[in-house]
């Protein structure tokens, strides 16, 4: 009777006494399928607990046997043994972010997604097919198809896992976006627009002028003029591109070059921000078919050529 009292005692003593956590155990892994005497061990050898033996026991005590969850996790300098098993069990994982920037290709986004040393690379050597396969998306291309934004997950979580987060945020913005555009665009569906929103993405970074900038395409489709945009352009070089876009780029046809084609390209050339969307999907009305850059980081805009063309002398050839 008194060794079950004193075994009790030391039991209720040893879960609540804090324990100073060396700096290097501070974050530490619980790997899949290991035994609840084993992740004991391992939390006594780390120096997480001072006892291996009574860790074990406190925890099947507290019916944990079987319900520590594998993953990544972090401490502080200091932690009881009973909030350690509660941490586990409730699988509180350490977080960390990654960022999708509004204006990135998807080859940016994958060189992220395998720069962030706290994912899975589970789509490292992955075709961008296959990705699209995995993720169960019927497009031919990936670009543009994600939603830029600051996403929060588990250490260790899948590369895969936060894409297919990401490429739902971006069906829930684009859905709700497209259900609320103005009327009579020249935009059959959602995909249209999203084409069309990267176009708006890459063309101008002020808010200001989105929507002018979404007027000029839309006005031009309408009248069935070619969009004429360099963002398109260049992503159709691709590689080839130097960082100079040159007049023989211009007249050189790809499916991407809306100098020498009609309409809008097959798929979007970057992933576009929401501000974008809702610019795309609800620009100004006004009879603007031109701009120019003016050299402070913003546009002339002009309804005639006549016009454009002395915008552009007087901001490009500063004549």
């Amino acid at each position: 009777m008194l060794g079950t009292m004193c075994a009790a005692a030391w039991l209720g003593y040893f879960a609540i006494h804090p324990i100073d956590v060396p700096q290097n155990a501070r974050t530490f892994d619980v790997d899949h399928g290991r035994s609840l005497r084993a992740v004991s061990e391992q939390f006594a050898q780390a120096g997480l607990v001072s006892d291996h033996w009574s860790f074990l026991i406190f925890a099947r005590l507290m019916g944990a046997a079987g319900e520590i969850k594998a993953g990544s996790y972090e401490v502080g300098p200091q932690i009881a043994p009973y909030r350690l098993l509660e941490k586990t069990v409730r699988g509180e994982f350490a977080m960390s972010e990654a960022r999708f920037i509004e204006g990135w290709t998807f080859a940016q986004l994958r060189g992220a997604l395998d720069g962030n040393g706290a994912l899975k690379h589970e789509t490292a050597g992955w075709s961008d097919a296959q990705i699209l396969q995995r993720l169960g998306i019927d497009k031919a291309s990936p670009e543009g198809l994600f939603f830029p934004d600051t996403y929060h997950f588990a250490m260790a979580s899948s590369d895969l896992a936060l894409l297919k987060q990401a490429y739902a945020r971006m069906q829930t913005k684009l859905q709700a976006l497209w259900e609320g555009r103005a009327s009579g665009l020249p935009l059959k569906n959602p995909y249209e627009a999203l084409i069309f929103a990267s176009i708006v993405e890459k063309e101008t970074g002020r808010n200001d002028e989105r929507e002018m900038v979404a007027a000029v395409f839309i006005n031009r489709l309408k009248r069935g003029m070619r969009l004429q945009t360099d963002p398109t352009v260049i992503y159709g070089l691709g590689s080839a591109y130097d960082g100079n876009l040159r007049r023989r780029d211009l007249l050189t046809d790809t499916v991407y070059n809306t100098y020498t084609r009609y309409g809008l390209p097959p798929t979007p050339i970057a992933m576009p921000g929401e501000a974008s969307i809702k610019a795309a999907l609800n620009p100004a009305q006004n009879s603007a078919l031109y701009f120019v850059a003016r050299g402070d980081g913003s546009h002339q805009f002009s309804s005639n050529l006549v016009d454009h063309n002395r915008a552009v002398n007087k901001f490009q050839l500063h004549r």
